[in-house]
């Protein structure tokens, strides 16, 4: 597995649900999952500077959040 080195490693739990895979097969299985795995999290990021579309510059912001506290005698027109 070629994680970083400042990654935290955590123990891989496989769980076998049928058939009975000797320790060489389950471990050759583990090693494969676990470099996909890896290779697809490093892929699947998104660049630190994505440039913002023009429709979030223009979009405008959300509205602030409505006072319930203040019920219906806050009303003032």
């Amino acid at each position: 597995m070629s994680a970083a080195p400042d990654s935290d490693l955590r123990p891989v739990v496989a769980e076998v649900v049928r058939g009975t895979p000797t320790e060489e097969e389950l471990a050759a299985a583990i090693v494969v999952v676990s470099e996909a795995y890896v290779r697809e999290v490093a892929e699947a990021t998104a660049p630190d500077d994505a440039p913002r579309s023009r429709w979030e510059l223009s979009a405008r912001g959300l509205r602030t959040p409505l006072n319930r506290a203040a019920g219906w005698n806050g009303f003032t027109g």
